[in-house]
């Protein structure tokens, strides 16, 4: 039987129990989501037809502050996969000791099928069906896949008409020049970066010395690999959704990104005349990509991308998950028995809703930050929260994924148990 995303995502939350002393309140709590929400959205397509796109919200836990996450356009998006993102991000806060729940949303559509003018209705349109759901102080939206600092702009735009008092704070990852933070498109790749850097100096492992695969290639992905080439890692194998590229000597990345941005395509940038001579390269699927002998695989496209069908098959010794939920829980035994360190996307693409956070502050506040005190705040709260994680997986013998889950899980029943629990209400006073 296949699970559902949701199922397999549960599957960490109950491994992550053995381990921790926490309230059968806070486990029967964590086990739902507060409120899902699913819409219709009308659309007026610039031939003069009407089409309607599902919609979908949900607000996973709230107990520590309002809920926050991403909204991702993709064709595949589904209730299941939204409330599985909203799960993940509630204890990503949780792990950053951001004052956030977890939330997330999303709208069944290609949006490369759209035109500008269209997606700017649906993006309105979604705002319009949701608007009583979300708010600075209930649930804060954000990019994900194939959304925008542009589309966050309209969608924050929308909030404001709506409510008739301009509400910056609704949404993160906006345009500067509309209250977003500087650092924000970035955060991401920078915060796993911050990781990557300490973990593979405690590792003992030097850039110069360590390849790297990078699977999904959009502004996080690309980001990531330019960061680790700048270094001196190694980015030996990169991909998109229509196929990849591999090098053994190693990849120019700027060119690459330069090259994606113009033709909207990995694989067609060593076809065109003189670029044909930037490096000799070997066309590569996802697939392939995933099962190269790198040191360091960064999976940073969709979710589940390793299974049990091709778990088996991985050499790399370090799989760092910038996507969220890349590798299925079955998937996670093969991995751990292999030898293989997997650092966990709770942990490792947290930049994100880092940044995400430091923006809502700016925007309440009234006080911007500069790049510089943005990406010094981001190292502080990432490399401090992963010596937690690394210290709780050596100390219980476990793998980083369950670590990062028992360190959110403490903080989380300690705010679920803070409302009272039933050993509470039937002790005598």
């Amino acid at each position: 039987m296949v699970l559902s995303l949701f199922d397999d995502a549960s599957k960490r939350l109950a491994q992550a129990l053995k381990f921790v002393n926490i309230s059968d309140d806070a486990i029967e709590h964590l086990k739902y989501p507060k409120a899902s929400l699913s819409v219709s959205i009308p659309v007026r397509m610039d031939d003069g037809s009407l089409k309607f796109f599902p919609g979908y919200r949900v607000r996973y836990d709230d107990t520590r502050g309002p809920t926050k996450g991403g909204v991702r356009y993709h064709p595949g998006v589904n209730l299941d996969e939204v409330q599985s993102l909203a799960f993940w991000m509630t204890f990503k806060c949780a792990v950053l000791n951001l004052p956030y729940g977890g939330g997330k949303g999303g709208i069944t559509v290609n949006p490369k099928d759209l035109s500008r003018l269209e997606l700017e209705r649906l993006s309105r349109g979604y705002v319009d069906a949701i608007a009583d759901f979300i708010g600075p102080n209930v649930d804060i939206l954000a990019p994900d896949v194939y959304t925008n600092q542009m589309i966050m702009g309209w969608m924050m735009d929308q909030y404001s008409i709506i409510k008739r008092q301009i509400s910056p704070a609704v949404v993160t990852g906006k345009p500067v020049t509309m209250g977003g933070s500087l650092g924000r498109e970035t955060a991401t790749a920078m915060g796993a970066f911050f990781i990557i850097e300490q973990m593979m100096g405690k590792l003992d492992r030097h850039p110069q010395e360590t390849t790297v695969a990078v699977q999904g290639f959009g502004n996080a992905g690309g980001t990531i690999a330019e960061l680790l080439a700048k270094v001196g890692y190694k980015v030996v194998a990169v991909s998109d959704s229509q196929g990849g590229i591999y090098a053994k000597q190693g990849l120019d990345i700027p060119s690459i990104r330069q090259y994606k941005n113009s033709s909207r395509g990995i694989q067609a940038i060593y076809c065109q005349g003189t670029v044909c001579n930037i490096v000799e390269h070997e066309l590569i699927t996802n697939a392939d990509l995933l099962t190269l002998d790198v040191d360091i695989l960064i999976p940073a496209a969709l979710e589940n991308q390793i299974t049990a069908a091709n778990a088996n098959q991985i050499q790399a010794r370090y799989i760092f998950e910038v996507a969220n939920g890349p590798i299925t829980s079955a998937a996670d035994a093969i991995l751990e028995q292999k030898g293989i360190l997997v650092f966990p996307d709770i942990l490792i693409n947290a930049g994100g809703v880092t940044v995400s956070y430091f923006e809502w502050v700016q925007n309440r506040s009234g006080l911007y930050w500069t790049l510089e005190e943005v990406n010094q705040r981001l190292k502080a709260k990432m490399t401090a929260e992963a010596n937690h994680i690394w210290s709780i997986a050596q100390e219980m013998g476990t793998s980083l994924r369950n670590a990062a889950y028992i360190h959110a899980l403490n903080r989380l029943g300690e705010a679920i148990d803070a409302k009272g629990t039933r050993d509470y209400y039937t002790s005598s006073h």
